[in-house]
């Protein structure tokens, strides 16, 4: 069906693993109830929609809420990681799309949107993500990034703070202790054993999508980035946000990026690794918004 504006819309994908996530969201989770501004054991969700776009000359993938909520609010933005796409945000999104309007696009070469005939590097998919917030006619956003993408996130807001109103880091990556393909890997084998195994599928088929040549280049390019650079250029209030079991963001790195943003604040969810906006909507529903709500100190 068409959008809005003319841009070809449709339903969700089937048969990617989906209906299998949903169902193991929907039992309780170990941390519901413990993280921040504690989430009800069943979160409310909304329906999102499929549309494709030209952007900066390809076709690209986003998921959205299908209305507008609550006028004035802002639009939340999930910038998804290394390999994946937006299915594996699909929770969160659901989640936040009862309070704000949510969008989740596919970067170049990964889930549905198209693929560029090299694998890009991080100001590539810094400048694509820009070109999109455009092609949008996006007002000030709050920018959520997880793992590259809060690498892709960060460097976003540095170079153009009046496109972000907050941001979000999840999952930061970046830590200088191991900024090698070697180092990521480690400590990416150790995540995936304290991973709930039902997201299994849904990372097996973004892999596929992406195709693992690129995956691989783009994490041989993406440990050439000192992602300090750009933290320090932040001036949006942010959100640092991990899993407490997170082997990819251990406790040391999530304190040093929270030191170097200088209006950051540290949020920990209790027993999550290292995909906690897949694995615990809720909480993390629940710690963007209240990023999101007007206080006399910001």
């Amino acid at each position: 069906m068409a959008g809005r504006d003319g841009s070809r819309t449709r339903p969700g994908p089937t048969g990617t693993g989906l209906d299998t996530l949903r169902r193991a969201l929907a039992a309780p989770h170990p941390t519901a109830g413990s993280g921040p501004q504690a989430a009800a054991r069943r979160v409310r969700t909304t329906a999102l929609t499929s549309e494709f776009r030209l952007v900066d000359g390809l076709r690209t993938h986003t998921r959205r809420s299908v209305d507008p909520t609550v006028p004035g609010t802002p639009p939340v933005v999930l910038v998804h990681g290394l390999a994946v796409s937006h299915r594996y945000l699909t929770p969160l999104a659901e989640t936040l799309g009862t309070s704000h309007p949510v969008y989740v696009p596919d970067l170049p070469g990964f889930g549905l949107s198209a693929h560029p005939d090299h694998s890009y590097d991080l100001r590539q998919h810094v400048a694509h993500l820009l070109a999109w917030l455009d092609a949008y006619r996006m007002p000030p956003v709050c920018l959520v990034g997880h793992s590259f993408g809060a690498e892709v996130a960060a460097a976003l807001a540095a170079d153009r703070p009046g496109a972000v109103r907050a941001l979000v880091l999840a999952g930061p990556t970046g830590d200088p202790t191991a900024r090698s393909r070697r180092g990521l890997v480690v400590r990416w084998l150790v995540d995936s054993l304290r991973e709930a195994p039902w997201q299994v599928p849904i990372l097996v088929r973004d892999v596929l999508d992406a195709r693992p040549r690129r995956v691989a280049a783009t994490v041989a390019r993406s440990v050439r980035n000192a992602v300090e650079e750009d933290l320090v250029r932040i001036t949006v209030p942010t959100l640092v946000l991990t899993g407490e079991r997170d082997p990819i963001v251990p406790p040391r790195w999530r304190a040093q990026v929270t030191r170097l943003v200088p209006d950051a604040r540290l949020v920990t969810v209790p027993g999550a690794a290292h995909n906690v906006l897949t694995t615990a909507p809720g909480p993390v529903a629940g710690a963007i918004r209240d990023l999101l709500v007007p206080t006399p100190a910001r």
